[in-house]
C-alpha cells in the first residue's frame, strides 16, 4: 500500500496509525509542503485520484481511494485483526459517530483558529476556544466510566487523538478541568504505533522553529 500524506496532515497521520496499529506494511510518501502550510505544488497522484486535491490518497493495487474515514474503512475490511472498530453493533455505530464527530464536529473550529492566531482576544477566537471546551466537556464525561471513548481502543480514539493535537497547537488545549480526558491522552499518546506517527510530526515542526506544545515535547527525543 501506499499513502500520500503530509508532515503536518492530520488526516494523514490518523491513516498512518491505523494501518501501524494493524501491523500493515505502507509507504507513506510526504507531498511537497511550503512555508505557508500549504501542500505545493501539488502531488500529480493526488490530484489524479481525490477530486478535492488534497492528501491522504491510499493506493493498493488497483484500490485508490481519499478520505481519511473512508480509509479506515478499507483498512478495517482488507486486515480485520486486530480490529478497530468493535465487533458490536450499536458500540461501532457509536463509535463511528464518534470520529465523525472529531472531524466535522470538533476540528471545525480548530480550523478557525488556525486563522486566527494573530488575534487569539477576538471574539471569534475565544468562541471557538470555548466550543472546544465544551467538546471536551463532552468526551470527559464518557471517559469518566471507560478508559477509551467507544469500550475498546478504536478508530475513533485516533482521530480525536489526532485532532486534539492541533487544537493544542493553536491554543485550544485541554485543561485540568477534564482528568479523564487528560489520562485517555496520556495512554493513547504512549502506544507505539501513535508515537511513530506523532514523533516525526512534532520533530518536523521544531525543525521549522515552531512552538511544539509542553505535552507533545516527549515526542522530540
Amino acid at each position: 500500500m501506499k499513502l500520500y500524506t503530509g508532515p503536518l496532515s492530520m488526516f494523514g497521520a490518523k491513516a498512518q496509525i491505523a494501518a501501524l496499529e494493524k501491523g500493515i506494511a505502507i509507504d507513506a510518501e510526504m507531498v511537497p509542503f511550503d512555508k505557508d502550510d500549504n501542500y505545493l505544488p501539488r502531488h500529480p497522484e493526488v490530484l489524479r485520484v481525490n477530486p478535492k486535491r488534497q492528501v491522504p490518497v491510499l493506493i493498493d493495487d488497483e484500490v485508490e481511494i481519499f478520505d481519511s474515514t473512508q480509509i479506515f474503512e478499507y483498512l478495517e475490511d482488507r486486515v480485520p485483526e486486530p480490529p478497530l472498530w468493535p465487533r458490536d453493533v450499536t458500540t461501532r455505530a457509536r463509535a463511528r459517530q464518534l470520529e465523525h464527530m472529531s472531524d466535522e464536529v470538533f476540528f471545525p473550529h480548530v480550523i478557525k483558529l488556525m486563522g486566527l492566531q494573530h488575534d487569539m482576544g477576538s471574539e471569534p477566537a475565544v468562541a471557538a476556544c470555548a466550543a472546544c471546551a465544551r467538546f471536551y466537556e463532552q468526551m470527559e464525561a464518557r471517559l469518566a466510566r471507560a478508559e477509551y471513548l467507544a469500550g475498546d481502543y478504536s478508530f475513533a480514539d485516533i482521530a480525536f487523538y489526532m485532532a486534539q493535537i492541533f487544537a493544542d497547537r493553536k491554543g485550544a488545549g485541554m485543561t485540568d478541568a477534564t482528568p479523564h480526558l487528560l489520562a485517555w491522552r496520556e495512554r493513547v499518546g504512549a502506544r507505539p504505533a501513535v508515537r511513530a506517527v506523532v514523533g516525526p510530526m512534532m520533530r518536523f515542526l521544531a525543525s521549522e522553529g515552531r512552538p511544539v506544545p509542553l505535552s507533545l515535547q516527549s515526542h522530540l527525543a
